[in-house]
């Protein structure tokens, strides 16, 4: 069965960099991550030397990004007529459905890698919490698994990688969106207590400000876990009932 999982894995890598896609998502990464922390996070106004203005705006850059990058996982199967074919190889679905999401958390785990020279940067500048930088990034991964487990079960439910695209990051935006403040504040104001704490609990963005803060909670590390567990389990049962199903 590993070896299912290897071969999946390694077509699905294989296939991103076959194809502009990964090379324009990491460009785009590697690009747009500085210009937030340098010139929206202020990097340089700040007078302090760590990572803080790139870990707060990576939930932002990550919940357009990895829709972007989730959703050829199932579309295209499906409209280029493969998937059929994929589901008739003597591969179990669930290897099918991991090695897809291991292949795209590589390339999103290398696009975090190529973030690398800031931490360079502020290393030379002046005497960072290196350990509590290496938290912020742990936390951006799991971020990352879970919009792209996210996108992936929603790139399951059409053909279309545009539709799938809108579908992730809209869900991406609403996992997002429930942690900030204000909305917090207007859902503490008009529902009972424990709606409020059940709301914030479902929010991606508060569990991840933990990891920004250097801190690592094994709640926090459930949560991303488990909502990456949630996304697949729900991909892989969309595509079994479109076993042979076509399009």
């Amino acid at each position: 069965m590993i070896h299912a999982l290897h071969a999946v894995y390694r077509r699905e890598l294989l296939a991103y960099f076959q194809t502009p896609l990964a090379y324009v998502f990491l460009a785009v990464f590697a690009s747009a991550a500085p210009a937030l922390a340098f010139h929206m996070g202020r990097f340089f106004d700040t007078n302090r030397a760590d990572l803080a203005p790139l870990f707060d705006y990576m939930p932002w850059l990550l919940l357009i990004l990895m829709p972007a990058l989730a959703m050829r996982s199932w579309a295209e199967e499906r409209d280029r007529g493969t998937l059929e074919f994929l589901m008739a190889l003597p591969i179990p679905l669930w290897a099918s459905t991991l090695g897809k999401f291991l292949a795209a958390w590589s390339v999103a785990a290398l696009a975090l890698v190529l973030t690398f020279p800031m931490w360079i940067a502020v290393n030379y500048l002046g005497n960072p919490d290196n350990a509590a930088i290496l938290t912020g990034y742990f936390g951006a991964l799991l971020l990352a698994g879970g919009y792209l487990a996210l996108g992936q079960a929603l790139s399951a439910t059409t053909s279309n990688q545009v539709v799938a695209f809108v579908l992730g990051t809209s869900a991406c935006f609403l996992l997002t969106m429930t942690g900030l403040p204000i909305v917090l504040a207007v859902v503490g104001d008009n529902a009972p207590a424990a709606i409020s704490e059940f709301i914030a609990g479902l929010s991606a963005l508060e569990h991840y400000n933990a990891f920004r803060n250097g801190v690592i909670a094994l709640t926090d590390v459930a949560f991303f876990i488990g909502l990456i567990i949630a996304s697949l389990a729900c991909a892989g049962v969309l595509i079994a009932e479109r076993r042979g199903g076509g399009r």
